[in-house]
């Protein structure tokens, strides 16, 4: 049962080639780079390529029975905005199309919980839908992406979606692993600023709960069901109040004022022209962290068996792992 995993030298990919390894199983994987390659350091097929070029996909694809597709653009801002759509949806069907060719049993597609609404009076479903327009260009690639699956479900192809919240936990420290730079900040004072009254709440799902999620969509998932892997739900000044207690460290934060935070994204934007400059954050995304993200696991707690960490178990691992690991090379 030759499985397939994209995306495989980022976050997730990476604690979830590790989880694979440990059942067995064959496992190939796609990275972008060689140089990705000591980062996992386990007995694996590797393919180099890209999931925007159909004759790299096509090569990876080939032998497989199974496909976890996680290779997206996860940064929180493009130079060109239709980067999100080549590689999140362009990308997508690539692989899509290399995994018909060669009659694949199933892919697992990893999406996010943004293709949903924010929460308002009761917590989001799968069942919630997209109202409210779109803040950023990644959500909107990711719902796109999520139509395109559609079809292909309708011409008869077994793809399972899963839907993460805010991940964190040990791992490779990439943009997609943003929380535990913003722990790991906080513990050694760098970090020191909450968005708005600190009210707005959030989902956060622990890394190695997020995985088990992806390994039990492949096994029990329905065709054309989608599933949130997440954790509880806690506001940012839960979040800080947690983690303050326990690492030990109490750093004064200062609350930002809704207005101020988005003038700062708009100069931040604005600095990103000049040549090699990344914003920290955009107008879209604090606008984004302005609303409420709560979910509900439910549906994969009791249709596939997903199991959350408690909140202040995953905050503890968390920081004993930044703790031992210290210092980190930030990528």
């Amino acid at each position: 049962m030759r499985t397939l995993v994209t995306g495989a030298g980022g976050f997730i990919g990476q604690n979830l080639v590790k989880r694979l390894v440990e059942t067995g199983v064959p496992i190939r994987v796609l990275v972008r780079r060689k140089t990705t390659e000591p980062q996992f350091n386990l007995d694996v097929e590797i393919c180099v390529g890209d999931i925007v070029d159909a004759k790299s996909v096509d090569n990876a694809v080939r032998g497989c029975d199974r496909i976890f597709h996680l290779a997206a653009y996860a940064k929180n801002w493009a130079r060109d905005a239709e980067t999100y759509k080549r590689v999140n949806v362009g990308g997508l069907k690539n692989v899509l199309e290399a995994a018909k060719r060669v009659s694949v049993q199933r892919v697992v597609f990893t999406s996010t919980n943004l293709t949903l609404d924010p929460s308002s009076e009761t917590v989001t479903t799968e069942l919630t839908g997209r109202t409210v327009p779109w803040f950023t260009d990644y959500e909107k690639s990711k719902s796109l992406a999520e139509e395109t699956i559609a079809t292909y479900i309708q011409g008869g192809m077994d793809i399972v979606i899963v839907n993460p919240t805010r991940v964190f936990g040990p791992g490779i420290m990439t943009e997609a692993n943003s929380v535990t730079k913003m722990i790991s900040w906080y513990i050694e004072g760098r970090f020191r600023a909450i968005l708005g009254d600190g009210t707005s709440l959030g989902n956060y799902g622990f890394v190695d709960d997020v995985v088990d999620g992806h390994v039990m969509a492949m096994e029990k998932g329905v065709q054309g069901e989608r599933y949130l892997l997440g954790g509880e739900n806690v506001t940012f000044n839960q979040f800080f109040q947690i983690l303050s207690e326990i690492s030990g460290v109490r750093k004064t934060l200062f609350h930002i004022p809704p207005m101020v935070a988005l003038a700062f994204s708009h100069l931040e934007q604005l600095r990103a022209k000049l040549p090699g400059q990344h914003p920290l954050i955009t107008p879209g995304w604090t606008n984004l962290f302005l609303k409420d993200w709560a979910c509900s696991c439910a549906k994969a707690e009791k249709d596939i068996g997903y199991v959350i960490t408690p909140f202040r178990t995953a905050i503890e691992k968390t920081v004993n792992w930044i703790r031992l690991n210290s210092p980190i090379t930030f990528a």
